[in-house]
């Protein structure tokens, strides 16, 4: 079956950086477009960047764009979230999840409408 294993958060400091990862099991992750996601606390959910199967293109929410990297090793069955500057408005549990068809949806506001999600990682970025 389908499975999704984020890792990586933790605790950072304001201007921090942290590394997420999603290895995925279960599905031919090559063919798969992928995006990170996140919910905050008392928040909705927050589509943050997502990425072709190829890498061929990259796309990110305002929100990140120009602090977060998007990247994807095919070969290792893994998706990565680079995130540099982090703020305190960057704490939430973080989400890799697979989309249902080849095309990369943006803005997307519920996990259901992806095929697949993981358990998220947590994210705190405090002093």
């Amino acid at each position: 079956q389908v499975q999704l294993v984020e890792s990586g958060g933790g605790l950072a400091q304001p201007g921090g950086s942290l590394r997420l990862s999603c290895v995925a099991s279960g599905f031919i992750f090559s063919s798969a477009t992928m995006s990170w996601v996140r919910q905050a606390p008392g928040k909705g959910l927050e589509w943050l960047s997502g990425i072709y199967s190829d890498r061929s293109n990259a796309y990110y929410a305002d929100s990140v764009k120009g602090r977060f990297t998007i990247s994807r090793d095919n070969a290792k069955n893994t998706l990565y979230l680079q995130m540099t500057s982090l703020k305190p408005e960057d704490t939430a549990l973080y989400y890799c999840a697979k989309e249902r068809s080849r095309w990369l949806r943006v803005g997307i506001r519920s996990l259901s409408e992806y095929d697949s999600w993981g358990q998220g990682t947590q994210v705190t970025v405090s002093s």
